[in-house]
């Protein structure tokens, strides 16, 4: 396993952990080396979906993690997705802790 491969499975992982337990299952599901065959059409269609998000229902949500999905099984993504994995979650941590001490006040 190389190291972006490596990086982006620690940081799904973390994602995993906070889900609901059906979203976690189902996302455990996704990522087993035999989905593929369904892991790269729902990753292709969340892309799209992302980029309709001025349509009602779907969102801009969905751009990243069809992005994380395509990532498992197109190599030159898991770089890239695995550094926005990292750069996001120390972004969201920043804005907790503002966030934090901003109530705390």
């Amino acid at each position: 396993m190389d190291r972006h491969h490596a990086r982006l499975e620690r940081r799904v992982d973390r994602i995993e952990e906070k889900l609901p337990d059906r979203m976690a299952h189902a996302l455990r599901w996704l990522r087993d080396p035999r989905a593929t065959w369904v892991r790269v059409p729902v990753g292709l269609l969340l892309i799209v979906g992302g980029l309709l998000s001025f349509l009602p229902v779907l969102g801009i949500w969905m751009l990243p993690l069809g992005l994380i999905l395509l990532a498992y099984d197109v190599p030159f993504l898991k770089a890239p997705v695995g550094r926005a994995l990292v750069w996001g979650e120390r972004r969201w941590k920043e804005w907790r802790r503002r966030r934090r001490a901003a109530t705390s006040s």
